[in-house]
């Protein structure tokens, strides 16, 4: 087998992936604020994720995957505020209908932690970094003072100077504008927890850093989440983990996925664009949307439009009928024909690539060729075979129940009364011999016409009629 290859956002580069801990894989990646539903780019960035989760699985490793919900947060305040309801039950409400929007995508991570449920964790860890002078206290809050971490920039490959332009929370206190908050004071009509500095509740980046770390440990292998949380979340979330624990790297592996736009533009309230998960689903279902969301790398962008939608769900439906029809004609047994031998030797190197592009960074839309390429080849084997050797057909089924786990894909039953399907198309053969011998030419061949377009090829030879099945 081939080593595992992933391109690491922190050393800019395709790395040998080897974990901490021989056998075993511990991933975290980050979550939804449930202020509202989430949305598509959700689902691509979870849906990449998990791939990757099944993937790793599939080649043997123990994997650990955590994902948190962020239920304290200024979108979420506002929003309650609004709508005149607790935080709580903001939350509530949708943080179960992402869970719901996660089960119907075959999404399953083996944590999901709550932030609010790790206050104590979380100031044990800020009166560290405040003991360790990583932090201070001014009058709104605990801040974390970025020129203290000397590695502070090394995620997004940026220049402190370059870093601190582009924040947006100017507060005159602060020693350096690039500080962030570890501790926000309470304000009035806000949800607040006593803590040593006063009351108040965490920032953002601290949740992450801290829950990782309780359940995956002060190191760990794989941290990942969409392009935009590269900085400043993620590069925070370092600068507070590495200075609180005095290790280096926190995390060995950092993962990213590109951007989902809509029809060329981004995803945005403003433009009015953002697609529900919940809506999606509705309209595509799940596996067309998780077959679109792989047919990128997951490191690319990616654009939803309805034609690209479309054509997703008539190349899953070709595999369903590709199988469907190679359940029917699975009869023979006995020694392989030189063609079935050599359809055999097609398969093994599907499944070579199929294995070679997984590992070489998860390179889906790469795997996805492999897959097709052989549903063409099996296509034009059958075109002219009206049964397929069960040792050949246990084949074909292995490597299709192989992407069909990797991919969460044609997880649908479609049963097929083999024996019903076949006592029926002879049935209708025998009615239009019928026809044929009282010289209903006219209707004979509107029946045959009809068999073709079900894939159903009738041929009239001097030995009578003979039928077989055509994808």
């Amino acid at each position: 087998m081939m080593e595992i290859k992933l391109f690491n956002t922190l050393s800019g580069k395709k790395e040998v992936f080897r974990p901490l801990r021989r056998g075993e894989v511990r991933m975290y990646v980050c979550g939804p604020t449930p202020y509202d539903y989430s949305h598509v780019g959700h689902a691509r960035t979870y849906t990449a994720f998990d791939v990757i989760h099944r993937w790793l699985e599939k080649r043997g490793f123990k994997v650990k995957w955590v994902m948190n919900i962020t239920d304290v947060d200024d979108k979420i305040i506002k929003k309650a505020q609004e709508e005149g309801v607790t935080t709580t039950e903001l939350v509530t409400r949708f943080s179960q209908e992402f869970f719901r929007d996660m089960y119907i995508l075959d999404i399953h991570p083996d944590i999901y932690c709550f932030a609010t449920g790790h206050i104590s964790e979380m100031l044990e860890v800020i009166k560290k970094l405040v003991e360790k002078d990583y932090a201070y206290v001014i009058k709104d809050g605990v801040y974390f003072d970025v020129d203290k971490f000397k590695d502070y920039g090394k995620l997004s490959k940026q220049k402190r100077e370059e870093l601190v332009k582009h924040r947006i929370e100017p507060n005159p206190n602060k020693r350096n504008p690039g500080d962030f908050a570890l501790w926000k004071f309470k304000k009035p009509r806000e949800p607040n927890w006593p803590s040593p500095w006063g009351n108040g509740r965490p920032g953002w980046h601290i949740e992450c850093s801290v829950m990782s770390s309780k359940y995956l440990g002060e190191q760990f292998d794989i941290h990942g989440g969409g392009s935009d949380l590269i900085f400043p979340h993620h590069e925070n979330e370092i600068a507070q983990s590495e200075a609180a624990s005095g290790k280096k790297p926190w995390v060995k592996y950092w993962l990213h996925t590109g951007f989902l736009n809509i029809k060329g533009e981004k995803m945005s309230k403003s433009l009015g664009n953002i697609i529900p998960i919940r809506e999606a689903l509705k309209k595509w279902g799940p596996e067309v949307l998780r077959l679109f969301f792989v047919s990128k790398h997951y490191r690319s962008p990616i654009d939803f439009r309805e034609e690209h939608l479309e054509q997703t769900r008539e190349s899953l439906e070709r595999i369903y009928n590709l199988l469907d029809l190679l359940k029917l004609l699975r009869k023979s047994k006995g020694v392989l024909s030189e063609a079935e031998i050599e359809l055999k030797e097609k398969v093994k190197n599907a499944k070579k690539e199929f294995v070679q592009a997984m590992d070489d960074d998860f390179n889906t839309p790469k795997a996805l060729a492999s897959v097709f390429n052989l549903v063409k080849e099996i296509n034009r084997f059958i075109k002219n075979k009206n049964e397929i050797n069960e040792a050949l057909y246990r084949e074909i089924d292995s490597f299709f129940k192989d992407f069909s786990s990797v991919f969460g894909v044609l997880q649908k039953e479609r049963e097929i009364k083999e024996e019903i399907v076949r006592e029926l198309i002879e049935l209708v053969i025998v009615v239009r011999d019928e026809l044929r011998r009282q010289k209903l030419f006219a209707l004979s061949d509107e029946i045959r016409k009809k068999l073709k377009e079900l894939g159903v090829v009738v041929e009239d030879t001097k030995q009578g009629t003979r039928w077989r099945f055509q994808h």
